[in-house]
């Protein structure tokens, strides 16, 4: 690709957003004009999908350009091989030079991985064993406990506050490539990654965004009461994290701040956007736009992540280039998460990464995308050996063309048809007309994943993964690349 055709790439990434609440992606409530006005420029995908519905390995999947299984990240304390190569180090064969302004949620002593810029770091450790922060009267809300639907409602995020410093840098980041490039001094392709925390729980979001949804955002439309869950697996997993009995006042509550949190932070995003056109550079730049996971929000009795149903594992992904794609796109075709990264590096010229499963969506924007070749398939995974219904759980998700298996080792599995059925209301698998279906997905999903093989591998990471805990502990090493999150940034308003 000749050099003045190379685009200029900035990709910005979300924790833990429901893609059904975005404007574009139908929902009648929220307010995300800057999020619908990029679709309507640009392409919004309706079927892409994580490679796993929790932070960590969807993150490092999506980075690397491998799945799990690949790359053995599979919990939030695994540590990517510096030895992966990822994006970052890709966009830099290329002639980039990749920066990366807040979210990035690697655990380890390489907080780069191939980057060669960071700025606001994430709020968590840099090394498993050096302690959490204190988080005041959100303690415990960011994670799956029931607390975090107790202690929901008006006040504020510490993660809201580290967004608003992520907005900061990203506008003083191109404001400052504005001035340089009038000045004749730096023309080259820039490529800039803003990671968001927003809207990942606590749910609490600041006074005004929440009340323009406590009193007039509608209850789950897909509620699912306790006695009603059908399924072991999904009846342990409420148990374990005391969703088996959620009250009416707690749902309002934890619905109006989520959506208040997505609409504070698609208003963030519309700074980094203005920014980019008032230094003249958005003509020139791809910008996309997904989230590492989404979040029930109480649809099937659920909260937080975790889970297969669309809520936790479709993403949203929205991507724009002037002159390069049509606006006002939506493509239908199932894509993952791995789909994305090929996508980057395709569009950037770049290497595309080892032992990547990802395809370039470019061919599907480019053109009719109804006529291309292209398999509509995705997987996504959820290994865990500490925090799981029954202390683990190996399971794996695999969409192919209408339908959806979700395989639990150990358990039955659920089948879905979301052409007949897209609110996953009826599980098929004991259906006597689907085995066939049943158990050529059941074949596909387990043709390269192992789950036995993965249970023994977790288990020689866990010890691996403790040791270097206790050395943190014990050693206190300098974390070069951290935002500190305060105490006194979290709190719930006296209502």
């Amino acid at each position: 690709m000749p050099e003045q055709a190379r685009p200029n790439l900035l990709y910005i990434h979300s924790d833990q957003h429901n893609a059904a609440v975005t404007g574009c992606y139908g929902d009648a409530h929220v307010r995300t004009p800057h999020l619908d006005r990029l679709a309507r420029d640009g392409a919004l995908f309706s079927s892409a999908y994580c490679c796993s519905p929790i932070c960590v390995p969807s993150r490092m999947a999506t980075l690397s350009g491998r799945h799990p299984w690949q790359n053995e990240v599979w919990s939030n304390s695994h540590v990517l091989n510096s030895s992966v190569p990822t994006l970052a180090h890709s966009m830099g064969v290329a002639g980039y030079r990749p920066a990366l302004i807040g979210r990035m949620h690697a655990v380890g002593p390489d907080q780069l991985h191939g980057y060669c810029e960071r700025l606001v770091g994430d709020h968590s450790a840099n090394f498993p064993g050096i302690p959490m922060a204190q988080r005041g009267a959100l303690q415990g809300t960011a994670g799956p406990e029931r607390i975090s639907l107790r202690n929901s409602g008006a006040g504020q995020s510490g993660y809201q506050v580290h967004d608003e410093d992520v907005t900061a840098a990203a506008v003083d980041w191109l404001n400052r490539l504005g001035v340089r490039r009038r000045a004749g001094v730096d023309d080259a392709p820039f490529s800039l990654s803003v990671g968001y925390m927003l809207p990942h729980p606590p749910y609490v979001a600041r006074r005004g965004d929440y009340e323009r949804y406590a009193d007039t955002l509608p209850p789950p439309r897909k509620p699912r009461e306790f006695v009603d869950e059908a399924h072991p697996y999904l009846r342990r997993w409420r148990e374990t994290t005391g969703l088996t009995d959620v009250d009416a006042d707690e749902t309002r509550r934890s619905r109006a701040a989520y959506w208040g949190l997505v609409e504070r932070m698609d208003a963030m995003i519309g700074e980094i956007l203005a920014a980019l056109a008032a230094n003249d550079l958005e003509r020139d730049t791809l910008i996309v736009y997904s989230s590492d996971h989404g979040d029930m929000v109480g649809e099937h009795g659920l909260w937080w992540k975790h889970v297969f149903y669309e809520e936790s594992v479709r993403v949203p992904l929205i991507m724009a280039w002037p002159g390069r794609f049509a606006g006002g796109q939506r493509c239908e075709r199932v894509v993952s998460a791995l789909d994305l990264s090929a996508t980057l590096l395709d569009a950037m010229a770049a290497p595309a990464l080892p032992d990547s499963p990802g395809r370039s969506l470019l061919p599907l924007l480019q053109g009719d995308a109804a006529s291309v070749d292209w398999n509509d398939e995705a997987f996504s995974e959820y290994c865990a050996d500490r925090y799981a219904p029954d202390n683990e759980a190996f399971v794996r998700m695999l969409r192919q063309d209408e339908w959806k298996l979700v395989y639990y080792h150990g358990w039955p599995a659920q089948l879905f048809n979301l052409r007949e059925d897209p609110d996953e209301g009826v599980d098929r698998a004991g259906d006597p007309a689907c085995q066939g279906v049943l158990g050529e997905l059941r074949a596909r999903v387990l043709q390269d994943w192992r789950p036995e093989r993965i249970r023994a591998r977790m288990a020689e990471l866990r010890a691996d993964c403790d040791l270097q805990a206790q050395w943190a502990a014990a050693t206190l090493p300098e974390e070069r690349i951290r935002w500190h999150l305060l105490p006194e940034m979290e709190f719930l308003d006296d209502d």
